[in-house]
């Protein structure tokens, strides 16, 4: 329990719940990637992960614990820091601040709210724009991702979010290998490269998914 009563167990409790979902992005970037396969592609994908449901719901239970655990102390921890200067994982006095680690907290709103509209969206199906997907399984999902997607509004959703994403990990990535004791000032620099690369290619490749939908690249 003290890990959670402690500051400085509550950080190591974002680094490694921050560090979960990293992991989790890459395997999920990979997996929607196949959507350049086409038809064939993402929904042979989506067979495939609805064929190994002992993989999948253990993944989706640890995630959402992660999840709420991030959420949660970076939220106790903003408050408690408000009258500070808070850095939203560990005290870095020695790094310099950026428009991302200044805005952690606001990148983090952006992406908790996306997050939420994207499980209803495409996991739950219960909006609108994928009301009529709602009782396959896995189905077509890539004319319910096609199709949902090139409405401008959705897509730009989309867009902004993963913005938010290469903002949040862009400083995120370096900041949780501080907070685990793992940098030094030798390789604090090359997690922070680490961590701009890592969010580059997440920006390119998730995003890559909308424009191309918006640009009639992809469609069902």
């Amino acid at each position: 329990m003290k890990l959670f009563s402690d500051s400085i167990g509550r950080k190591a409790v974002m680094a490694v719940s921050g560090l979960l979902m990293v992991l989790f992005v890459i395997g999920h970037l990979l997996g929607n990637l196949t959507i350049f396969a086409g038809a064939d592609g993402l929904n042979g994908y989506a067979e495939h992960l609805h064929a190994l449901p002992l993989v999948v719901w253990p993944t989706r239970v640890v995630m959402l614990v992660a999840v709420v655990l991030h959420v949660f102390f970076s939220i106790q921890i903003t408050m408690e820091n408000s009258n500070a200067k808070p850095d939203g994982y560990a005290v870095k006095h020695h790094l310099k601040a950026t428009f991302a680690s200044k805005n952690m907290i606001w990148t983090g709103v952006i992406l908790g709210a996306f997050i939420v509209y994207h499980l209803l969206q495409f996991t739950f199906r219960v909006t609108p724009d994928v009301a009529a997907y709602a009782g396959e399984v896995p189905g077509n999902v890539f004319a319910m991702v096609t199709g949902a997607l090139h409405a401008t509004f959705v897509g730009v959703v989309y867009v902004i979010a993963m913005v938010s994403l290469f903002l949040h990990l862009s400083h995120g990535i370096q900041s949780l290998f501080q907070t685990l004791g793992l940098s030094n000032s030798a390789m604090l620099p090359r997690y922070s490269m680490t961590g701009k690369v890592a969010s580059i290619i997440f920006l390119v490749g998730f995003g890559a998914i909308p424009v191309a939908i918006l640009a009639g690249f992809l469609a069902a």
